[in-house]
């Protein structure tokens, strides 16, 4: 029998982390004078109770975890820490119910980005600093889980990125504290350095603080309604782009570049790769909004595609114009797009360039084989030979996506969503991108007014795409819980 005394510690100090985490916002509403301040100190004493409680009756267990256990603490790290994120949400003066208030806290530590928020410009600051540390608390969240516990459990292709920390012991949690310590500070030192820009261009300093920490996150909430595109500042537009790309890269390179190893990010493909169907992305983009008759200048639509691609790629999810009406190209374009992600060990969501990489290495193998049956072709990744193994796992994880996005769109669809938004809901939900296309969760709309089940439908979406899709349907067949 699966022992859940190493999982439930785990959780306890987890919430108890979210708890003290709580008391930010609840300083800043009590700075500005609003009561919400309550609100997020009756959330925080709730979930440091349980955190607590969990922690001291789990104590006295063997620390190594088995596979099964991670698999277990993985998911239901996202969906409790998402559950007790979700009180200050439940008991603000924006007075949402509990279906809505998961769903913005899903959204956030998924850094989906998808909203149920309307007139977020009168919001509690507490409130809005509350979505945007979620979203910044997911994104290190997930750079830790890809660095060290997705790796060991072979998910998806990530056992290319296993570190000699993984490859000798299933003791997750001290390898994980070990990367979150090394790359923490570059994380809070990137995010300052984006605030800092951001207040420079012409952002209050609360606005700057909460967009930084959704930008490193690729996350995309906002404090305003209208996204970036409300201070309408190029300057703005064009730092919110850059470290939307520092935000897709992996983080475990940029430790070495710190280390002495400056060309680091340069040297692997994964990096190359991106930023070449960024750059490709962008140029097509920028050429066809010229050729509209809108009259845009070639900044003018240099300046929009640069910073609604790189936000749809990346998964960031802001917006500065409404590209639904861009044309059919355009929407076509950027539905693609919205599902490739970044690179693995970065922020990002999506499939994962990576895995782009492999598959075209294996496509490429098996049409050489087709021209020499008897030759002997093995596809390589950063210069290294692909294993069978990961092959497989990359292949399978397309296969599920697809399938997942597919059973996603016609659930919707069953609900009464048009075609549009049930397929861009779908797509965005377990890409984590965040906006959607149609009239009713297009750019400058949000998911308000889905049904509850379309929503609960959505925020599953979310936890599946944030965790690889595997991690949690591996929990779904029986022979998973048989001893």
């Amino acid at each position: 029998m699966l022992d859940f005394r190493p999982i439930l510690f785990v959780l306890g100090l987890l919430l108890s982390v979210l708890a003290l985490a709580m008391l930010v916002p609840a300083i800043v509403d009590l700075s500005y004078g609003s009561s919400d301040w309550q609100v997020f100190c009756a959330s925080s004493a709730v979930t440091l109770f349980v955190g607590v409680a969990l922690a001291i009756t789990s104590r006295g267990y063997d620390a190594s975890f088995s596979v099964r256990q991670a698999f277990v603490l993985t998911t239901l790290s996202w969906v409790v820490v998402a559950a007790f994120a979700a009180l200050p949400f439940a008991f603000s003066e924006l007075n949402l119910d509990y279906t809505d208030a998961f769903f913005e806290s899903m959204s956030g530590v998924t850094t989906t980005g998808s909203t149920v928020i309307v007139g977020l410009e009168t919001a509690p600051p507490g409130l809005l600093l509350w979505r945007a540390l979620l979203q910044w608390l997911g994104g290190i969240g997930i750079i830790v889980m890809a660095l060290s516990v997705l790796p060991m459990l072979r998910v998806g292709g990530m056992q290319l990125f296993r570190m000699e920390s993984s490859d000798t012991s299933e003791k997750v949690l001290p390898a994980a504290a070990q990367i979150a310590s090394a790359i923490g500070m570059i994380y809070v030192a990137v995010t300052l350095l984006c605030a800092a820009l951001y207040a420079a261009a012409g952002m209050s300093w609360f606005d700057a603080v909460a967009h930084a920490m959704t930008t490193i996150a690729t996350g995309g909430f906002s404090t305003v309604d209208g996204s970036i595109g409300a201070f309408d500042s190029a300057a703005i537009d064009t730092i919110a782009t850059v470290f939307m790309i520092v935000g897709s890269m992996p983080f475990v390179l940029y430790l070495r570049a710190v280390r002495g190893q400056p060309g680091a990010l340069w040297a692997d493909t994964q990096v190359r790769w991106f930023l070449s169907i960024l750059a490709l992305a962008i140029a097509v983009m920028t050429a066809y909004l010229v050729a509209q008759p809108d009259d845009r200048s070639w900044g003018e639509a240099l300046r929009l595609s640069a910073f609604n691609v790189t936000s749809m790629v990346t998964g960031t999810g802001y917006a500065t114009d409404d590209f639904s009406r861009w044309g059919t190209f355009a929407i076509c374009a950027l539905f693609l797009l919205m599902v490739v992600g970044g690179c693995a060990g970065s922020t990002t969501c999506g499939i994962k360039v990576f895995r782009f990489q492999v598959l075209y290495a294996v496509m490429r193998g098996q049409l050489a084989k087709l021209l020499h049956p008897h030759g002997v072709f093995t596809p390589y990744y950063n210069r290294k030979p692909i294993p069978e193994a990961v092959a497989e796992s990359v292949m399978s994880f397309f296969f599920l996506f697809a399938l997942c996005f597919c059973a996603l769109a016609l659930a919707l669809s069953l609900m009464g969503l048009d075609f549009l938004t049930s397929m861009s809901g779908a797509a965005t939900a377990i890409a984590n991108v965040g906006p959607g296309l149609g009239d009713i969760i297009g750019p400058a709309g949000n998911f308000r007014p889905l049904p509850d089940a379309a929503k609960w439908l959505l925020a599953f979406g979310m936890l599946l795409g944030r965790l690889e899709l595997f991690t949690v349907l591996v929990m779904l067949a029986p022979r998973f819980w048989r001893d």
